[in-house]
């Protein structure tokens, strides 16, 4: 008599400030099943009901009545009030303060595990409160929690990208999770030196200066707006070597498949919105990598762990519970995947030269400043400069 095929059932996900599941698509690659979706801006939710055709849906956290009985619990809550482009009103800002009503629907039900994305700054913004929060809340509930933070370059993205991932569970240990796997950033002179990402918004205080790299895709910048980042391409002819990613090379540089966005047209038909989601969204081959320890946790080694003193800054990783935290000894790359450079991933074509008004006012902020910078760099914003100006004649 044949023996049944018996599959166990893949793990479940609720999402909740899904973005446009980048979270949740990573989760997927690793095995995981999408259950719930919540998010409740327009552009994103059209992204959702688009890439996830017949998840459960709803629009607002704040009237969600409960959770379904899921494995995973995702919140990647918005930065609004955490991040340095951002208001920095702080954890109880009237939009990461959101964040508020995942742990109301914890206490009253019990998945396995709550993963959180959110942005560096968390970890220093008002001494490290909105950090305190989280973990505080989580102890409150009964659950032990570890985070570190990680660049999305060792999922082999070339986009300079830090974030803080938080894992929790009141039944399993995080730290196997998150601790399992730590290795060194791929040495400099494995980055190409043909091409080099900055934001052009900047120029007072930074340049966000990434070899072989994009800076940090942002819903926001130094202007107030959300904005591609530039390249220099070092050996470009003039007006193509000051130039910007198109919207599909941002998809990609989050790791998500060119056009995954696309729904997003019909909510106002502006280009700016697909930027402000895809620069807010989690890079979707670290969730990938979460989501692939989730399934088989690993071996945490305790050595080298150094017992946080009350009122100490937050380090790069650590982990807690019952009111104790522990510093652990882990750098941004867990995991070292083939690096694909800048200029392979971008499609050549589609860069589009950065105009003259946003190079002349990137190149006058930085000439005032007392930033030090490539005078190659220098010169070729010049000659874009010149090249893009108009002759005038009579």
């Amino acid at each position: 008599m044949a023996t049944p095929d018996v599959t166990e059932p893949a793990p479940s996900v609720a999402g909740l400030f899904a973005g446009i599941g980048g979270l949740e698509l990573g989760l997927h690659r690793a095995g995981f099943k999408t259950e719930l979706l919540c998010e409740w801006a327009p552009p994103a939710k059209a992204v959702l009901l688009d890439q996830f055709p017949g998840v459960e849906f709803h629009d607002d956290v704040q009237d969600l009545p409960a959770l379904p009985d899921v494995d995973v619990v995702t919140a990647g809550f918005p930065c609004t009030d955490l991040s340095q482009a951002g208001r920095t009103a702080g954890i109880h800002g009237e939009q990461s303060g959101l964040v508020k009503h995942l742990f109301k629907l914890l206490a009253d039900c019990s998945p396995k595990w709550v993963v959180i994305e959110n942005v560096r700054n968390m970890l220093s913004l008002d001494r490290g409160q909105a950090m305190e929060y989280l973990v505080a809340e989580f102890e409150r509930l009964g659950y032990r929690w570890a985070y570190r933070l990680v660049d999305s370059r060792f999922t082999g993205v070339p986009q300079r990208r830090q974030r803080v991932i938080v894992v929790a569970s009141q039944t399993e240990d995080p730290r196997t999770v998150l601790f399992s796997d730590d290795t060194k950033e791929i040495p400099d002179s494995e980055y190409a030196d043909n091409a080099f990402g900055f934001y052009w918004t900047e120029g007072n205080t930074g340049l966000g200066w990434a070899k072989d790299a994009i800076p940090t895709l942002k819903g926001g910048s130094g202007l107030g707006i959300p904005s591609p980042p530039a390249l220099w391409i070092r050996d470009a002819p003039i007006g193509r070597s000051i130039v910007t990613p198109s919207i599909t090379d941002a998809e990609a540089l989050q790791g998500f498949p060119r056009e995954w966005t696309a729904a997003a047209r019909q909510e106002k038909g502006r280009q700016g919105h697909r930027w402000k989601l895809v620069g807010n969204a989690v890079t979707v081959g670290v969730a990938e990598w979460v989501g692939r320890r989730l399934q088989n946790p690993g071996h945490y080694d305790e050595t080298g762990q150094v017992m946080l003193p009350a009122g100490m800054r937050w380090p790069t990783a650590a982990w807690g519970e019952r009111g104790e935290r522990w510093e652990v000894p882990y750098g941004l790359w867990p995991e070292r995947h083939s690096y694909q450079h800048l200029l392979d991933l971008t499609e050549r074509d589609s860069l589009q030269p950065l105009s003259l008004r946003a190079t002349a006012g990137f190149y006058g902020r930085l000439q005032k400043s007392r930033l030090r910078f490539d005078k190659d760099f220098g010169a070729a914003l010049a000659h874009h400069i010149a090249h893009m100006t108009p002759v005038t004649t009579g």
